[in-house]
């Protein structure tokens, strides 16, 4: 990764590591965005007993590590295996490809620029990670729309390196939903119920699914946050608003916890 940060980590961070030298009681390693060395001990490498640390870790193995301690005055960096969760370890990882991902769009544009890459890294990093702590997430903000390159990196590059962040990344699909349960007593009301329906929906993105005993998904999805959550409330309220008008019976719920993969 091209990524450097100076000075040193603070407790609790979560680093990437490749072990460099395995002794009997600890292990040494390097952190990569700080490019310092950090030591873990035996006691912090795993629970229970340890007979053989090559058990575990081997040189040149990178791990994920969580910060101990930090003693700036004489460079010491206590690390600890054992206290990172696998929920931990996945998101680190996560972090990691997605920074990755965004090193290869600084390439692919500092090689159509004739650029050196490091320079170019340099000169978009030195200006985006005043605000960012990964040059990934300012390119999310490109994408959806909450930050303008040309407004803090150089017009021509920001040209070419927004048109390669919109080709390499596409949005993150967004998905909110909410149960309504309605009842209707006139003799149309399955008539009434379907019109209210299909006449409620708020966006091309909105569907409505049934899902038995009177009750119905809302689902919207995008792009955009505060675009789904208006055409969610928008779709609830006229379905609401038209069984009242039919004297019916409507109860609405938001749906926590929804997954776009779950309601394909």
């Amino acid at each position: 990764m091209l990524i450097t940060r100076d000075g040193y980590p603070e407790p609790s961070d979560l680093v990437m590591c490749t072990v460099t030298n395995i002794q009997h009681n600890s292990i040494f390693v390097n952190i990569h965005e700080y490019n310092k060395q950090g030591m873990i001990t035996i006691s912090e490498i795993a629970p229970g007993r340890i007979r053989n640390i090559r058990d575990y870790v081997v040189e040149g193995k990178v791990i994920i590590c969580k910060v101990l301690n930090v003693n700036k005055e004489r460079g010491y960096i206590d690390l600890s295996l054992r206290r990172v969760t696998e929920g931990q370890r996945r998101q680190k990882s996560d972090e990691v490809k997605q920074e990755t991902r965004a090193e290869k769009i600084i390439e692919l544009t500092a090689h159509e620029l004739k650029i050196p890459v490091e320079q170019l890294y340099h000169d978009v990093a030195d200006k985006l990670l005043t605000q960012y702590f990964y040059l990934y997430q300012a390119f999310d903000d490109v994408i959806n729309g909450n930050l303008e390159l040309k407004s803090v990196i150089d017009e021509k590059i920001a040209s070419v390196l927004e048109k390669n962040i919109r080709e390499k990344i596409k949005p993150k699909q967004i998905v909110v939903a909410g149960d309504v349960l309605i009842s209707v007593w006139d003799e149309n009301g399955i008539e009434l119920i379907k019109n209210t329906l299909i006449n409620s929906i708020s966006g091309s993105d909105t569907k409505i699914i049934y899902l038995g005993g009177g009750k119905y998904r809302i689902l919207v999805k995008g792009t955009d946050y505060k675009v789904v959550e208006k055409n969610l409330k928008d779709t609830s309220d006229k379905i609401l608003a038209s069984i009242k008008k039919v004297k019916g019976k409507a109860e609405y719920a938001r749906v926590k916890n929804i997954s776009l993969e779950s309601e394909q």
